[in-house]
């Protein structure tokens, strides 16, 4: 390959286009070879990669990355960018497995479909605009305001919080990226989704929880909190009720299938019965809750920890408990 192009496939993930190779002096005739004989791929009308590239990105699963980018080739729109729940995805942030796999864009000019993208007209300032690598996208809050004016509440909620959690976000900028389209659809859902969503949350399914203690009307827990005695750290329990003094854990199965730090599920099934038997010890009084339980078992569920928050709390305690500012990643 020509310096040329091999300079401008490896700036774009592999991807070069008819003009790139037209410059370093490709011709029609050599081009029509290259890809008949299956040693440059189309990805797009006039977008490229060499076989030996497209196999690399299959094999680092990367594969969506390129269609975005080979989209945004093919219109060589200055102006459009990635955004919805395509920039969310490039984000990182939490997408439900509906999602379809559309490439979406954000233009302030144009709207526009073809085969696999939606380009969308809307407003964008300097600031809603952000580069990562090869890639033109919208800004993390406007990602997120942009994917809650569309998505089920709950998802949005979810790529809210994990997105606070990790500080890709600050709740500053979320605000400021709902008040600018209150007039727009569905501004109402994403200024729902803002005001429910907690950056302490450390999993899709504690936020799941919370929302379903919420949607339950009872009060509202704490999240994140430190539990102390005699100034020692016992534990930190995922949402705290602290009238009643009930604190409630959320059980991912990976915890117990996927454990981190190299230990294994009996182990960590031991550390967590020693770590709530000491909570008890203290007459806290502890709910686990697993994603089955916010399913069809719910209202079993519900009830009793109905049935706990109304009930009186320690006289004495011996404990503090103090929730934290931010919650932490969990490290793999």
């Amino acid at each position: 390959m020509h310096p040329l192009l091999k300079a401008a496939a490896e700036r774009r993930l592999g991807l070069f286009t008819a003009s790139d190779a037209r410059h370093a002096g490709y011709g029609h005739p050599e081009i029509r070879h290259l890809l008949s004989s299956g040693q440059w791929q189309r990805v797009r009308r006039g977008v490229y990669i060499t076989a030996d590239d497209l196999g690399r990105a299959d094999e680092r699963g990367r594969r969506h990355q390129l269609e975005c980018l080979a989209v945004l080739l093919a219109l060589d729109r200055p102006t459009a960018v990635l955004s919805h729940a395509t920039a969310a995805r490039l984000w990182g942030f939490p997408r439900a497995r509906s999602t379809p796999p559309t490439v979406r864009l954000t233009d302030p000019q144009h709207n526009r479909t073809g085969r696999g993208f939606r380009m969308t007209r809307a407003p964008l300032d300097d600031a809603e605009i952000r580069r990562s690598g090869p890639f033109r996208l919208t800004s993390a809050a406007r990602t997120l305001v942009d994917c809650a004016r569309e998505w089920p509440l709950e998802d949005a909620v979810i790529a809210m919080d994990a997105a606070l959690l990790a500080r890709r976000v600050s709740p500053e900028q979320l605000r400021d990226a709902v008040a600018r389209v209150l007039d727009w659809p569905g501004a109402r859902r994403a200024n729902r989704a803002l005001l429910l969503a907690d950056g302490r949350a450390e999993s899709p399914l504690e936020t799941r929880g919370r929302l379903r203690i919420v949607g339950a009307g009872l009060p509202r827990p704490e999240l994140q909190v430190e539990i102390r005695s005699s100034g020692r750290l016992v534990a930190v329990v995922d949402a705290w009720f602290d009238g009643p003094a009930v604190a409630v854990e959320f059980d991912g199965q990976v915890k117990y299938t996927d454990p981190w730090r190299e230990r294994d599920p009996d182990r960590v099934l031991w550390e967590e019965k020693r770590r709530e038997d000491r909570l008890r010890a203290l007459d806290i009084r502890v709910v686990r809750i697993a994603d089955t339980d916010l399913g069809d078992t719910w209202q079993r569920t519900e009830a009793d920890l109905r049935r706990l928050i109304a009930g009186p709390g320690t006289a004495a305690r011996r404990f503090t408990a103090t929730p934290r500012v931010r919650g932490r990643v969990q490290a793999s």
